[in-house]
């Protein structure tokens, strides 16, 4: 398999399909540190120069006081490949992991996102890339019905409260053995964050479960996402897309849809 190929489509249809970029958009896009993000920015500018429309890309990275290794390496390597990147050394994050050092996810999240905001803002960006991938979809999907009593997801697009920013995700079609084993044929130097080394959370657990599930069904996570983009409301609980009083159901005599009911629930 043509890794590069295969990345490139997967992230080529993503854009396509959702209307993530278009002509004159100028991306930003969230470095993390980690293989994940260092491949969608490589994407992202393989794509700039092949797309038919124009647009350009640049990258950032907010520290928040959690990186386990130095950034001066990463810092390097974009140098070297001619990256427009900008490095942003959040303080408010800082005191807050000093005043506070057992915050939790949400507060953090909170602090991250102003300053995501006011960075691309800075740069001239009308777009900002996240390299959240098809794992992140999957699990996000799985925690949210779990524990939230919600069936939803991450979003593909989405937009900023005050609509300044599009908020793209294009690597929801890419799982992260492919994002892997791209960074590393990049030579790029991951930068982890303490966060992701974290035992005994629930996105761990979550990991733990699809790995385990995915060594008799290699395909369960194209499974879920294609599941994602093919919703049955009526054969739901919400009250919004049931048709109660059976309009719908015109015609159908009442033994043949308890004969339908039964079947699906043969086949769970």
């Amino acid at each position: 398999m043509d890794l590069e190929k295969t990345l490139l489509r997967k992230v080529g249809e993503a854009i396509h399909r959702f209307k993530m970029i278009r002509d004159g958009d100028r991306v930003a896009v969230a470095l993390s540190g980690g293989k994940d993000s260092l491949t969608l920015l490589a994407a992202l500018r393989l794509l700039e120069k092949r797309a038919p429309i124009q647009f350009s890309v640049c990258a950032f990275t907010v520290e928040q006081g959690k990186f386990l290794r130095p950034i001066e390496p990463l810092g390097e390597y974009l140098k070297q490949q001619g990256v427009d990147w900008t490095y942003y050394r959040d303080k408010p994050s800082f005191r807050l992991l000093e005043e506070q050092p057992d915050h939790g996810c949400d507060l953090c999240s909170r602090y991250r996102r102003r300053a995501v905001y006011e960075i691309a803002r800075g740069l001239g960006a009308n777009v900002i890339a996240f390299g959240h991938t098809a794992d992140d979809f999957c699990e996000s999907l799985l925690r949210n019905t779990l524990f939230t009593g919600r069936l939803s997801s991450l979003p593909p697009v989405t937009h900023s409260r005050n609509r300044d920013f599009r908020l793209i995700r294009p690597l929801v079609f890419v799982t992260e053995d492919i994002t892997g084993r791209y960074a590393e044929s990049l030579g790029a130097p991951i930068v982890p964050c303490g966060c992701s080394q974290r035992t005994g959370t629930v996105r761990r657990s979550l990991c733990d479960i699809f790995s385990e599930l995915e060594q008799e069904h290699p395909h369960l996570k194209e499974n879920i996402l294609s599941a994602m983009g093919n919703l049955n409301p009526s054969r739901l609980l919400d009250l919004r897309y049931l048709d109660l009083d059976g309009e719908s159901a015109a015609g159908q005599e009442p033994a043949e849809l308890f004969s339908i009911v039964g079947q699906d629930a043969t086949e769970l």
